[in-house]
């Protein structure tokens, strides 16, 4: 009996709170600043980290034994293409190649006489010489010439192995410091690095994109028309540091995979280097335009609030009502940050979202 009196009580009085909570005003601020969106043309791209790697790099390395006789670059300098880096001793070689010269020359000796002795007995009466004797003969100029070809293949890898004493820049580059001094037996029993040469000019950088990017770049590239033929169309900037002239590349390699890992493709890009301004190892910004627009709208940043929703512009209507709404962001130029939404160009926004404006306000906007 008790619950049953008491409870018209409480619904009662749950019920006045409602009526005064709705019958409560929407409080008002006295004055609001607002602001109207640029309007502008905007350069869209995608912001990626890419390192830097040499365009090639080789190890050049003692491919023959003997003693390192010469050392004919300076530390660090750049060289061209066929330069003389080191020396091996030689003579033994030379000497074997001289060796091995004389004795193509005496089995092609062996070969002429061979074959003058077939040809005479081919000359007189079959009759007066046995077919056994011309077979034997025969036989003998065979083996000659299969010594002439032995003796050959030996003095054509003698030429090689004398080739070798001398190590020559695969292509210009710069070529490391010297790992072996003058004097050193190197080539002894394994491989003997001398020095590594990389090749700064072109420079290429690797990077990692997003498959969300991956996949607008490619819308992109099918509305222009682009083919994986013509990668090298697709511009890339790259920066050390903020502030500074970007250097233009372009892609040129974009991996056939994706990264199941990480929901990544593997590109790079390849950049003109002539003052050596990407340095292999270094970690440089990379930007890739891919859209322009030419009615972008631009806000100030203290116009745009963010939250665990995104970020978003607290828009006033023409009855001065506040009302959120979302917004994306684009790419930041001179009139502020751009914004990507419902938002339309003669919006009146709140200029700073901080100033206790909220959404369901109504407020004087001042412009």
């Amino acid at each position: 009996m008790t619950q049953v009196r008491f409870r018209p009580r409480w619904a009662l009085f749950a019920a006045l709170c409602a009526l005064v909570l709705l019958a409560r005003p929407v409080a008002a601020a006295e004055e609001v600043r607002t602001v109207v969106p640029t309007v502008a043309p905007a350069s869209r791209a995608l912001s990626e980290v890419g390192l830097v790697k040499a365009a090639s790099s080789v190890d050049l390395v003692a491919r023959v034994s003997g003693t390192l006789e010469q050392i004919a670059y300076r530390d660090g300098e750049p060289v061209e293409q066929g330069a003389l880096l080191f020396v091996i001793e030689p003579a033994p070689y030379r000497a074997a190649l001289k060796q091995a010269e004389a004795a193509v020359t005496k089995a092609q000796a062996t070969l002429d006489n061979a074959q003058a002795s077939l040809e005479r007995d081919l000359k007189l009466n079959s009759n007066s010489i046995a077919k056994a004797q011309i077979d034997a003969v025969r036989t003998q100029r065979d083996e000659a010439r299969a010594q002439l070809a032995s003796a050959e293949a030996q003095r054509d890898a003698a030429e090689i192995n004398l080739g070798y004493t001398e190590i020559r820049a695969p292509f210009d580059g710069y070529v490391s410091a010297h790992l072996a001094d003058v004097g050193a037996l190197v080539g002894q029993g394994g491989v003997t690095t001398l020095a590594t040469i990389v090749q700064l000019d072109p420079a290429k950088v690797t990077f990692a994109i997003p498959d969300t990017d991956m996949l607008r770049l490619r819308d992109v590239g099918k509305a222009r028309g682009l083919t994986r033929k013509d990668l090298s169309d697709i511009v890339v900037e790259a920066r050390t540091r903020e502030g500074e002239d970007p250097l233009i590349g372009s892609i040129d390699y974009v991996a056939p995979l994706t990264n199941a890992a990480t929901g990544t493709l593997s590109v790079r890009a390849v950049f003109p280097n002539p003052d050596r301004v990407l340095l292999p190892g270094l970690f440089v910004r990379l930007r890739i335009p891919y859209e322009t627009v030419a009615d972008a709208l631009y806000l100030p940043d203290a116009a745009i609030g963010s939250d665990q929703g995104g970020s978003y512009v607290l828009a006033v209507g023409s009855d001065g009502l506040v009302q959120r709404v979302d917004v994306t962001l684009g790419v930041r130029g001179e009139a502020g940050q751009e914004v990507k939404g419902s938002l339309g160009n003669t919006a009146r926004v709140v200029a700073n979202v901080m100033s206790g404006a909220r959404p369901g306000d109504i407020i004087n906007a001042v412009e």
